[in-house]
């Protein structure tokens, strides 16, 4: 398999990122509507059309950076991960709003379990196509390794119980009232707290999990 070229490695990655945030988001918004909260459907977020879900700096900055710096300095490629825009959810508006505000959150990381799965299934075509069809074969298994990856890991840190984080509002969801309310008055430090994780090495706290996800479903699939 020979080494891609910078266009060549955005081509095969930038498909399965913007699929991973984009169906991440859509999910949030269906099951909001499901819930009783029309507010994503009025503001046309249930769109599958990745335009409506874009935001420049989460969507297209940080991963093309991500991409393209390493390949320039020679590093080896880390962590590709980017955001879209939220999906909007009145949490009023939601028939049993404290279960209701868990079960969308938990709708974006289950997602991305599922297009992960999905993803799985394309790179075992890729790695049957390769020997005979190598034009395809061969960018299908990347891509689809590359989605197996990008998914795990969004849903795994989106778990994590940190707000703005998903993981923050299913944890909000099933504790008790007085630490629910707790865990919600915590959101405008959350992305602070988040910030300086990260900066301490909250990836390396969290690749066990995601390589040990990621393993599993490459077995079920491929071997």
């Amino acid at each position: 398999m020979q080494e891609l070229t910078t266009i060549q490695l955005l081509i095969v990655l930038g498909p399965p990122l913007l699929l991973a945030i984009t169906l991440h988001e859509v999910a949030h918004g269906w099951i909001a509507l499901r819930c009783g909260d029309t507010t994503a459907k009025s503001q046309g977020r249930l769109s599958l059309n990745p335009l409506r879900h874009i935001d420049p700096i989460g969507t297209v900055l940080v991963p093309g950076l991500l991409v393209v710096v390493p390949m320039l300095l020679g590093w080896p490629m880390g962590i590709l991960f980017g955001w879209a825009k939220p999906v909007p959810v009145n949490y009023h508006r939601l028939r049993q709003p404290k279960r209701d505000m868990a079960l969308v959150a938990l709708a974006g990381p289950s997602a991305n379990l599922i297009m992960a799965i999905g993803w799985a299934l394309a790179m075992t075509i890729g790695f049957h196509m390769q020997t005979v069809l190598p034009s395809l074969g061969e960018p299908l298994l990347l891509m689809g390794g590359a989605g197996i990856s990008v998914n795990v890991m969004l849903g795994v840190l989106n778990l994590v119980p940190i707000p703005p984080l998903d993981g923050s509002r299913v944890l909000a969801g099933v504790l008790p009232d007085r630490a629910s309310e707790a865990m919600v008055r915590m959101e405008p430090y959350g992305l602070i707290i988040l910030v300086v994780l990260l900066s301490l090495g909250l990836f390396n706290v969290l690749m066990p999990l995601v390589n040990g996800i990621r393993h599993f479903i490459l077995t079920l699939f491929l071997f």
